[in-house]
């Protein structure tokens, strides 16, 4: 079930816990550090609840060393993007229970770039950011029970954002 919910500042608050956590869990592999993404990374909007973050390792091949310490931390290892990225969730139970979503992956890659660049723009922009709220909450009141379509329903806007802010579109 896609529930969307009013921000909420404790979002940002839960990132700042956690990203300090994940600096010290991926030191070693870390480069360009971990930023916090997605929409509860833009104030004001609503959301699923689940802080998305992104880490930037030196190398993605090098940083699956770092799966055993995130499974210590509480993180289970998901497949997404696998060629550019290892994600993880926490706590590594039901989906419905996940409160954090991390990517990691190198500076270089589309993903970084991508989710950088879209939360910047809607950061930027509140209209833009007002825009992406409205559609999110027509695809969950519209797909209920159906993420792959609300997930597919945001791409044309996201690729559209992408585009204005120059990043080349990836997305998938």
């Amino acid at each position: 079930m896609i529930a969307l919910v009013p921000y909420d500042l404790e979002w940002t608050r839960r990132f700042e816990s956690e990203r300090a956590l994940l600096e010290r869990v991926l030191a070693p592999w870390l480069e360009g550090g971990v930023e916090h993404v997605g929409s509860t990374a833009i104030p004001g909007i609503a959301a699923k609840p689940i802080v998305d973050m992104v880490a930037g390792v030196h190398d993605l091949e090098e940083a699956r060393a770092a799966f055993e310490p995130l499974h210590e931390a509480g993180y289970l290892d998901e497949p997404h993007r696998p060629e550019i990225a290892h994600h993880f969730a926490k706590p590594a139970l039901e989906l419905d229970a996940r409160t954090l979503n991390l990517h990691l992956t190198e500076p270089s890659s589309s993903l970084w770039r991508e989710r950088l660049a879209f939360r910047d723009a809607l950061r930027a922009d509140p209209a833009l950011a007002a825009e992406y709220e409205a559609l999110k909450l027509r695809l969950a009141h519209r797909h209920t029970g159906d993420v792959r379509t609300y997930t597919d329903g945001k791409r044309e806007f996201v690729r559209r954002v992408l585009v204005a802010a120059g990043v080349e579109f990836s997305w998938r």
